[in-house]
């Protein structure tokens, strides 16, 4: 922590204070068709696609389908390298392509690293459908020259916006860190055909150079480029090496997936005007580098951009359930100072004003059964205030002073309280039932209700609930203690559910994903854990299950997964 490209104290409290109290979607590979002879005259070498292909934001009549063209050997993303490239795209709803869907074409170019996004309309409501993409290469854009195929991907529209819906099920992962382990959980996720969609809550990826997050030593496989990314071609190729991992490209290919970023994917612990990971002046300007990171981001990630620059948007499936995506680092005040109070302020805000106005009359105006919210950071608070000195002290370095007592974490909506009360408080009075929290970030998995007043809970009331998923690979407390599992998790567990009775459950070691199923009658979700993120064929295996009834406000436990 002596390094300032290592995590700060305040990015996973959490963890660290917990440490102080004591049928299978193949993956598709790509192989470009043979060079051109050498001699002379010869067309250039065929365009390849090694990157994959992925779609994103289902709607009742579309989806976004996306790719990258390699248009010949040593154009890498941020490269700036390779001609424009002509690219048609096809879907069909059977993998074969006997009867054409829709169609397209479209020119990738270096102005956009070669990335290509075909934001489809005209298809059925609750459909899957086949997608691939075709290039020309050689051509100098002409569309002459040797012609490559895509993989296939799979992709699903949404239900219609006024269906009664039985169900809808997403995969939901979070914080994926390249050095860490290898991306299993992706694996398992594309493996299952039972998804709508899969839903990435943040820390897609990780800004560090290489050895800078884990440890030093400690990484498994290396970052490209090899140091902090700081610019847009730095930013491009980052991307461009983790959409080289196969489990990530199975994903994509087996399922939409509805992404929202948190800072990892600008730097850590971001803000509206800077972040912990930033030095202005030694690493430029902050404006300028959020600026190439969004640009990068938008450019490969199948994403829809609500307003320019921001990735807070609104998705519905059916009758049954609303999802209300947050951006929750682009216009945040500055996380607060640890242990001056400041996280009180009215004048602080995580989601600014015109953000949560929408998030508002959104939730408002919802005719759902559910209000999903996929934030990128824990919204319950989490205090320390009833943990004995012994166990308390060592904390106090790292915490802030809310309110509601001791806060873990002013990067979460701890630091920002007014917002969060201000939320609360419009749940309460406008009659706002069955809101479901959906939260990644803090390496942990969580169950839990998010009440009015912590402080008094249970006699306060739940507003809401919480469900979050530990990460895909990012180190947890066992990770940072080097112990094996439960070595000192389970009395930190126990403490934090004492200090926090709306807390139901808290897994502060394993790695995976989570499964959210949503009926009428419920939503659920199912915890799955992998083996060991440091093997590549980590098996995956049910851990838990919580769920919450229509109307209750509450987290209970269920004995087995829906499936």
């Amino acid at each position: 922590m002596t390094s300032r490209h290592a995590p700060s104290p305040s990015r996973r409290t959490v963890v660290r204070a917990a440490a102080a109290t004591a049928a299978a979607v193949p993956v598709l590979s790509v192989t470009a068709s043979a060079s051109a002879s050498p001699a002379s005259g010869a067309a250039a070498p065929a365009p390849a696609f090694l990157h994959g292909v992925a779609s994103g934001d289902p709607l009742p009549d579309g989806v976004l389908l996306w790719t990258r063209v390699t248009p010949e050997p040593g154009a890498e993303p941020g490269s700036g390298r390779g001609a424009d490239t002509p690219v048609r795209w096809e879907v069909a709803e059977d993998r074969e392509f006997t009867a054409l869907t829709a169609s397209g074409t479209t020119l990738a170019s270096a102005a956009s690293d070669h990335t290509v996004k075909a934001d489809i309309r005209g298809l059925r409501p609750a459909t899957s459908y086949y997608f691939r993409f075709t290039a020309n290469g050689g051509g100098g854009g002409t569309g002459e020259g040797a012609e490559v195929r895509s993989p296939v991907g799979r992709t699903r529209t949404a239900p219609a916006t006024g269906a009664s819906v039985a169900g809808v099920r997403f995969g939901v992962v979070s914080c994926a860190n390249w050095e860490a382990g290898w991306f299993s959980a992706y694996r398992h996720l594309a493996a299952r055909a039972d998804l709508d969609a899969v839903l990435h809550l943040g820390d897609y990826l990780y800004e560090y150079a290489s050895g800078g997050y884990p440890a030093q030593g400690a990484a498994l496989r290396e970052h490209r480029p090899a140091h902090e990314i700081l610019n847009l071609a730095d930013y491009r190729l980052r991307h461009g090496t983790y959409k080289t991992d196969t489990d990530l490209q199975a994903l994509h290919a087996a399922h939409p997936v509805i992404a929202i970023w948190d800072d990892h994917e600008f730097a850590n612990d971001a803000w509206s005007g800077g972040a912990q990971n930033h030095t202005p002046g030694t690493e430029g300007v902050w404006e300028e580098r959020v600026a190439a990171a969004k640009q990068a981001y938008f450019e490969w990630m199948p994403v829809r951009a609500s307003t320019e620059g921001t990735v807070y948007r609104r998705l519905r499936f059916g009758r049954l359930a609303d999802l209300h995506l947050l951006d929750l680092r682009s216009f945040r005040s500055e996380q607060a100072s640890i242990g001056n109070g400041a996280v009180d302020a009215p004048e602080r805000t995580i989601t600014g004003r015109a953000q949560l106005d929408w998030l508002k009359a959104g939730l408002a105006g919802s005719d759902a059964v559910w209000k999903l919210v996929g934030t990128s950071v824990m919204i319950s608070p989490v205090a320390f205030g009833a943990l004995p000195a012994h166990l308390l002290g060592p904390l106090t370095g790292l915490l802030g002073l809310p309110k509601e007592g001791l806060a873990v974490n002013v990067d979460q909506w701890d630091g920002y309280t007014d917002d969060r009360r201000e939320l609360i408080a419009h749940l309460r009075e406008r009659g706002i039932t069955d809101t479901v929290f959906l939260t990644g970030d803090i390496h942990m998995a969580w169950a839990s209700e998010v009440p009015v007043r912590a402080a008094t809970y249970p006699l306060s009331p739940s507003a809401a609930t919480e469900f979050v998923v530990t990460s895909v690979t990012s180190d947890n407390l066992d990770d940072i203690l080097r112990v094996a599992p439960q070595t000192v998790s389970l009395a930190a567990a126990a403490a934090v559910r004492t200090a926090n009775r709306h807390v139901k459950w808290v897994d502060m070691d394993s790695h995976g994903y989570g499964v959210l199923d949503v009926t009428a009658e419920q939503a659920q979700m199912d915890y799955y854990v992998l083996s060991d993120k440091t093997a590549e064929d980590a098996s995956s295996a049910w851990s838990r299950s919580y769920r919450t009834r229509r109307g209750t406000q509450r987290v209970e436990r269920v004995d087995r997964p829906v499936r």
